[in-house]
Order: C-alpha cells, then structure tokens, then sequence
C-alpha cells in the first residue's frame, strides 16, 4: 500500500508541475495565470485528500472485517472445545457410575454369600452340638 501511495503522490506532483509549466508559458495575464495555477493545484489537492479518505476507509472496513472473522472464528473454536470436554467428563461420570454399581452388587454378592456359609456353618455346628 505504501508503494502505491508513493506512485500516486509522484504522479499528482508530475501532473501539478507538468500543469504549472503549461499555465506559465501559455499567453495569459499574470493574475489569471496565477488563479488558474491555484485552481488546478486546490483541484489536486481535494483529488488527493479524497483518494487518501477512501484508501483509510477501505483499509478500514477490511481490518474490520478481518477482525470479525477471526473473533467468530475462535469464538467457535472455543465453543466446540468447551462442548468437547464437557461430553469427556458425562463419558467418564458415567463409567465412574457404572463401575461403582458393579462394584457394589459384586461386594453384595460376595456378603450375601458370606452370610450364607457362616449361617450354613453355624447350623452345622448346631445340629452336631445337639446331636452329640
């Protein structure tokens, strides 16, 4: 962009002095010459200006838009990692819950069986008390 602006400022101070040239060795008055040189160089200068106002605007609304994009992008980015972990953690509660329900109905078991050979074990040792 700076090299253009470069181009486009030489070309305006080629074509100013190029005109001024022109207007002084034309066959006019002096006071003539000098308002139409100051007419043509106030001509350039609004050209410039408002090539100038243009150039910020457009390198506004893309930096803007540029902007824009990246923040929708990483806001979604965000999003979807946000959304990730959270489906990891419900996966990993839900293996925590079944492992611990397996866990318990296999200690149950395991009591509910122990209970069972110590109550066989303990009638055993009745009936042979009270047949001996």
């Amino acid at each position: 962009m700076k090299d253009q602006a470069k181009i486009i400022a030489a070309l305006l101070v080629g074509a100013a002095a190029g005109a001024a040239l022109g207007l002084l060795l034309a066959p006019e008055k002096g006071g003539e010459l000098r308002e139409d040189i100051a007419d043509y160089i106030n001509d350039l200068v609004d050209t410039a200006k408002n090539k100038a106002q243009s150039t910020a605007s457009n390198i506004k609304d893309y930096s803007s838009s540029a902007i824009d994009k990246a923040k929708a992008r990483f806001s979604g980015t965000v999003s979807d990692l946000y959304e990730r972990g959270e489906d990891a953690v419900d996966a990993a509660k839900s293996k925590v819950g079944d492992a611990a329900s397996k866990a318990k109905d296999l200690g149950e078991d395991a009591v509910n069986e122990a209970k069972s050979k110590a109550k066989g074990a303990a009638n055993d040792w009745n009936n042979s008390v009270q047949n001996a």
